[in-house]
């Protein structure tokens, strides 16, 4: 059958999904999801559900999509479980309220989990595409993510072909996929540049069920604008760098970046960009965001590797408008492959990522509200973070109007541990924890990073503690959060006696 036999409508498509299959779907941060069938499967599921029948999916995907997909489907009680990310307030409820069963997963691993069955069988691979040929070579839009390994081990694949984005994207993406072990080879990558792979994802034509076509930009919300606090993060991250490079700790020809996403990121950019003592340099990251595509224009930046291309509509509107310019400057891979750990140390890549909360002693939490409700999930932060040549996590020093310091004695979720986040970076200052003990890390976090409203406190608890190689202790070491969940704010503990229990 023609490929042209399969056009189909988005609920024609989605009527051959059944009850408890898995889907692994496109998208990353997202950025380049198949909008049209989460909305037409969420639309089913309701109509399922009225009629007193059961329909739920498992839902695998790059990680964070809209939504039109995580929103919908979420909202319509259609997802039985997800993993590896997730953005939405929807979903996020559902998880929450245990209505939705979610496991974060570093996001490096979601392909080789799937591959190795770890996840289960994959009924459906559901991919947004530019273009798609008679031999199954389809060109993706503006994400990769674990789109080739779902499209690999699927029993059907659903092509949603959108015209919102040119079919000349052609050549923006390097296809690489790893072979399982016993038979996986280093990957044949030295730097940031160099293609390994092709420019489409190769599906069996016989494995396409169903093509939707479609016309829609990508969900992109606008970026929350710096302010003053993480202008100065950008700032120190900037004078920290320049200084681990003047001092011969970073090459003179400077080293690959990774950067997440959001205000802080793009303050961090932003800095580095304008610091006269950085260097033209190159970014190794997971998400290439409005920022870099600024620093890519002004020649700041040399060239981006990355799986996901989210930026706002007016960027994608220029980078359409010169596409053969930026086709030159950026590569988008498969998750895999920007994630590895091997190719985070061999390319010698300095991570810059941002904590939810962090404790005195290094340790980051990425995820959890309190200890106990999941924010979005860890991403690739551990992948950057544990084989970083040098980790830095930063965050403001205060949230909440002032009445929580994301810098507390003992974090209530660990994501990132000490062993690998080794500098801290706030609006207050730096903290390099490199050889340092638990104890002058302490000191260094307090002193350097925390905001002076809550230095006292934090200081007085380690005088309450008093002893140990890390001086915490078990019956009083959240007793900030306590102190917030009883009165709104975080001020005003009193530790008492000193303990060492």
């Amino acid at each position: 059958m023609s490929l042209q036999d399969k056009f189909r409508s988005a609920d024609e498509a989605v009527s051959f999904i059944k009850h408890n299959d898995t889907l692994g779907i496109s998208g990353f941060t997202l950025a380049g999801d198949p909008k049209a069938t989460g909305r037409a499967l969420a639309k089913r599921a309701r109509a399922e559900h009225a009629a007193g029948r059961e329909f739920q999916v498992g839902l695998v995907s790059g990680a964070s999509t809209g939504q039109s997909v995580d929103g919908e489907l979420a909202q319509a009680d259609a997802i039985s479980w997800r993993t590896p990310f997730q953005s939405n307030k929807y979903l996020r409820a559902a998880i929450n309220s245990g209505k939705t069963r979610f496991f974060d997963m570093h996001l490096s691993l979601v392909p080789q989990y799937a591959r190795y069955g770890f996840l289960g069988k994959f009924q459906w691979a559901v991919v947004e595409a530019s273009d798609i040929d008679e031999q199954g070579r389809i060109i993706p839009t503006t994400s990769i993510g674990a789109s080739p390994t779902f499209c690999r081990i699927a029993d059907k694949v659903i092509v949603e072909l959108n015209r919102f984005h040119p079919k000349e994207l052609r050549g923006l993406h390097d296809i690489y996929e790893l072979e399982n072990p016993p038979h996986r080879q280093p990957i044949p990558l030295t730097d940031c540049a160099s293609r390994i792979g092709t420019p489409y994802i190769q599906v069996d034509p016989s494995k396409i069920a169903a093509i939707i076509e479609t016309n829609e930009p990508d969900e992109i919300p606008d970026f929350t604008p710096t302010n003053e606090a993480t202008r100065q993060i950008g700032v120190n991250v900037a004078e920290f760098l320049a200084a681990e490079r003047k001092a011969g700790r970073i090459p003179k020809e400077f080293l690959p970046l990774q950067s997440g996403i959001g205000n802080v990121a793009n303050a961090v950019l932003g800095a580095l960009g304008e610091h006269p003592d950085i260097p033209n340099f190159e970014m190794f990251t997971e998400v290439i965001q409005d920022s870099v595509i600024s620093l890519i224009r002004s020649g700041k930046i040399k060239f981006a590797t990355g799986t996901s291309l989210r930026v706002s509509p007016s960027m994608l509107k220029d980078i359409y408008a010169d596409l053969e310019f930026y086709k030159s400057r950026i590569l988008l891979r498969p998750q895999e492959i920007t994630n590895h750990p091997e190719m985070i140390r061999r390319l010698g890549v300095i991570t810059i990522n941002t904590a939810l909360e962090l404790d005195i002693f290094g340790n980051v939490n990425s995820t959890h509200v309190m200890g106990r409700n999941m924010m979005n999930g860890i991403g690739g932060s551990g992948d950057f973070t544990r084989n970083a040549y040098i980790s830095i996590f930063t965050c403001p020093s205060l949230a909440k109007g002032g009445a929580i310091s994301p810098i507390v004695p003992i974090i209530t979720h660990v994501d990132n541990n000490e062993h690998s986040v080794q500098v801290v970076i706030t609006e207050q200052g730096i903290a390099d924890l490199r050889g340092k003990s638990p104890t002058e890390r302490a000191h260094l976090i307090i002193n350097n990073c925390a905001h002076p409203a809550y230095r006292d406190e934090l200081s007085e608890f380690l005088a309450f503690v008093a002893k140990g190689h890390t001086p915490t202790t078990l019956s009083r070491a959240f007793a900030m959060h306590e102190k917030f969940i009883e009165t709104g704010t975080m001020h005003g503990v009193e530790w008492g006696a000193t303990s060492l229990v």
